[in-house]
């Protein structure tokens, strides 16, 4: 017994080493970052490892000004706000239907969802900025402008495009786990197909619905290519794109301590943001329905 109880210790021992080198690689690069965005442009040309001499926080301010960064922030808010908002409204109720209910088609649309799980959107940016760039050329025909590319509105359709085979495979497999008690008590109560959806199924699902939000919000918020791509116009620049605006507007006098304040403010609302939910987060990824 003493012999299994020490095999099993140094089993755990063991299994912890790789999460732990994990966690080093993760948070040491993070750790740096803050630091820097801290330090004086001096003090980079001595040790890179040496802690800062103060705190200089005039690295956000030069930065959040030079760069514009205000601005592409809100830029930001808004195309990330706007992908996650479509991507709910169209997954959650595809998601329920293919989950929850057998109807001609079934097959071949799960089929199809799932395939869209290998599709790489950054492969085919460049197609889609074509179709839309000829899109462009009749709207000028019809309203005498474009309307398709430097439109936020546009960026946040493909931002949820390009979600929605991952987004409706993890709530699918959700739905599937809770038991049809709860749709067979509300069918008795009188419910709807959709008020049994909105009022029983998706506050049950809320856990799940936290993860996908916290996936894409993440995946949203930091892409850069299709934003790139897409936004052409300085005025409609997300927050990735602005962060490399900064270092093209400092040109050869390059301020590192401004580089990486830049850095903190594109990476400070995800941290903040999993820090929040990672509780609901791994509820969504482990927890099940009921279990009959």
């Amino acid at each position: 017994m003493q012999e299994r109880k020490g095999k099993g210790v140094l089993y755990k021992f063991i299994s912890y080493i790789p999460l732990l080198l994990l966690t080093v690689i993760i948070v040491i690069p993070v750790g740096w970052a803050f630091t820097a965005s801290i330090k004086e442009n001096a003090e980079f040309y001595g040790s890179p490892w040496a802690l800062p001499k103060g705190v200089y926080l005039q690295n956000f301010a030069d930065s959040w000004l030079k760069a514009n960064m205000g601005d592409y922030m809100l830029n930001s808010v808004l195309v990330t706000a706007m992908s996650i908002a479509l991507l709910l409204a169209i997954a959650l109720p595809a998601a329920y239907v293919l989950a929850r209910y057998r109807f001609r088609g079934n097959v071949l649309w799960n089929t199809m969802f799932m395939a869209g799980l290998f599709i790489n959107v950054n492969y085919i940016v460049v197609p889609i900025f074509l179709m839309l760039n000829e899109g462009d050329k009749l709207s000028r025909t019809f309203f005498g402008q474009p309307i398709l590319l430097n439109n936020m509105v546009v960026l946040a359709l493909v931002y949820a495009a390009m979600a929605l085979p991952f987004t409706i495979y993890l709530l699918a497999g959700y739905f599937k786990s809770l038991s049809k008690e709860y749709e067979e008590a509300a069918a008795v109560d009188g419910a709807g197909h959709f008020r049994t959806m909105i009022q029983v199924i998706m506050p049950m699902a809320r856990p799940a619905i936290i993860t996908i939000i916290l996936f894409n919000f993440l995946s949203f918020w930091n892409e850069y290519i299709i934003s790139m791509t897409l936004l052409t116009k300085p005025e409609f620049k997300t927050l990735p794109v602005g962060l490399m605006n900064l270092m093209a507007a400092q040109k050869s006098a390059v301020e590192y301590g401004q580089l990486y304040a830049g850095l903190v403010i594109v990476m400070l609302p995800t941290l903040l943001i999993y820090i929040l939910v990672q509780k609901k987060l791994t509820q969504g990824m482990t927890m099940g329905g009921l279990k009959g």
